[in-house]
C-alpha cells in the first residue's frame, strides 16, 4: 500500500522525579542530603531513512509515546534516562504542526533527523536544594512533562525527473524499460494510482531518479482525478519528460492534450509550468508517431523526441539528453521551517514566536544526553 499523507500523535516521555534521601553512614547518624536527579524522558525523533518509500507503515501506529525517565535514587544516583523513539519515513517527507499548519521540517536528505516531541528533563533531587541555612532539605523537583502534539506528514517524492502525460500515454512502460522499477502496466487509463520511482543508469558510473506520475486530466489542478495528489509529487522534480500519445483512445488531438497538461501545471503552480521539459511522442511503433512529432515540433518550435518503450527506439538518445540537462539544473531547495505565533499563556497578551524546526535543532545541540549522531 502506498500512503503519502497521515496525521499522528506524538508524546515525549516525562522526566523522572528527583529523590529525597539522606546519607546513612557508620557513625554518622544524620548525614546530609543525597537525593539524585531524575532521568530524562525519551524524545520522539523522525528520520529520513533508506529503503522506506511510503508512510504506509504508520497507518496502524498513529500514537507514539516515548518512555519516561526513572526517578532519582539515594546516594546521589541519577535515574536512568529513557531511550529515544525513532520514526523512519521516506526522504521528501514534510512535517507540519497539525494544529497550526506551519512547517517543522522538510526532510529532503537521507539521514536527516528532527525532534518533534522533546522528552522532559529530570527533576532535581534534594541534594540540589541544600543551603548554608538549610542543611537537610526535603524539597525535590518533579520531572518536566514531555512535549505532546499532533503532526501531519506529507510525502513529496524526490526524483530528478518526473514523467508526465495523459492517462495511458506509456509512462509506466517507459519507467519499467529504463529502470528496474515494476509498476503495474495495463491497456486502460489510470492503471497507475501512485508515483513509482526507479533509478536509471547512465553508463557505468552515473544514474538519476525517475518518477512515473499518474495520468493527469483536465481539472487536475482543482483536484479532478486526484490531480492534487499527483501534481504535488512533481514539485521536487528538476526536469519533466512529457509523453504525448500519437493516437489517443478518446480520438482527441495530441497537441490539445499536450496543451491541456501544460495548462494544468500552470494553474496548479506557475513555477511548475516554467520547469524544463523534454517532449516525447510515445509508441513509435504506431505509423502516426513521426507525423505527430513533426506537427508538435512545428507548432511548439522545439525538438520533439520519438520513442518506443516497447522496441527501445530513441531511448538511448532520450537518456543522454536527460543526463545532459540535469548537469546544469539546480536541485530545488527544501521548505524552510516556518515561524509559529501563539499566546504564551491562556488569556495572556504576550505572544511567543518560535521557528519550530530551528527550535528542535537547538534542543539537539543543548541536550548532551541525546546521542551525538543526531548532530547533523
Amino acid at each position: 500500500m502506498f500512503l503519502d499523507r497521515i496525521t499522528i500523535h506524538v508524546k515525549g516521555g516525562d522526566g523522572g522525579d528527583g529523590c529525597v534521601s539522606f546519607r546513612r553512614e557508620y557513625k554518622i547518624a544524620k548525614g546530609g542530603p543525597s537525593g539524585g536527579d531524575g532521568g530524562r524522558g525519551g524524545s520522539i525523533i523522525i528520520e529520513a531513512a533508506a529503503n522506506v518509500d511510503s508512510l504506509a507503515a504508520l497507518a496502524g501506529h498513529k500514537h507514539w509515546r516515548a518512555e519516561s525517565g526513572r526517578p532519582g535514587e539515594g546516594s546521589y544516583r541519577q535515574g536512568r534516562s529513557a531511550e529515544d523513539v525513532i520514526i523512519r519515513v521516506p526522504p521528501g517527507t514534510i512535517i507540519r504542526d497539525a494544529q497550526r499548519g506551519n512547517v517543522i521540517r522538510d526532510l529532503a536528505h537521507l539521514g536527516e533527523r528532527v525532534v518533534v516531541a522533546r522528552g522532559g528533563r529530570g527533576g532535581r533531587g534534594n541534594d540540589a536544594f541544600k543551603t548554608a541555612t538549610n542543611r537537610a532539605p526535603r524539597e525535590f523537583e518533579p520531572g518536566e512533562k514531555g512535549e505532546e502534539r499532533k503532526i501531519s506528514l506529507e510525502l513529496k517524492v524526490i526524483a530528478d525527473v518526473g514523467v508526465i502525460g495523459k492517462p495511458n500515454a506509456g509512462k509506466s512502460t517507459l519507467l519499467s524499460r529504463l529502470s528496474r522499477a515494476q509498476p503495474e502496466i495495463a491497456d486502460y487509463p489510470f492503471t497507475t494510482k501512485y508515483p513509482n520511482l526507479g533509478m536509471v543508469q547512465v553508463g557505468d558510473e552515473h544514474s538519476f531518479a525517475m518518477a512515473d506520475i499518474p495520468g493527469l486530466i483536465e481539472g487536475a489542478h482543482a483536484g479532478a482525478g486526484l490531480g492534487h495528489e499527483f501534481l504535488r509529487h512533481v514539485e521536487r522534480c528538476r526536469l519533466l519528460v512529457h509523453l504525448v500519445e500519437p493516437e489517443p483512445l478518446d480520438q482527441s488531438l495530441s497537441i490539445d492534450n499536450y496543451r491541456q497538461i501544460r495548462e494544468e501545471l500552470r494553474l496548479y503552480d506557475p513555477n511548475l509550468a516554467r520547469r524544463p521539459e523534454i517532449i516525447c511522442v510515445s509508441k513509435a511503433e504506431l505509423p502516426s508517431s513521426s507525423e505527430v512529432a513533426q506537427e508538435l515540433s512545428q507548432e511548439l518550435g522545439c525538438q520533439v523526441h520519438v520513442i518506443s518503450a516497447v522496441t527501445g527506439r530513441g531511448l538511448p538518445q532520450l537518456v543522454n539528453e536527460i543526463w545532459r540537462q540535469l548537469q546544469v539544473l539546480d536541485v530545488p531547495a527544501p521548505l524552510a521551517p516556518e515561524e509559529s505565533i501563539h499566546p504564551a499563556q491562556s488569556g495572556a497578551d504576550t505572544v511567543v514566536v518560535e521557528a519550530l524546526g530551528l527550535a528542535r535543532e537547538a534542543i539537539l545541540d543543548e541536550d548532551e544526553e541525546i546521542d551525538k549522531d543526531l548532530h547533523r
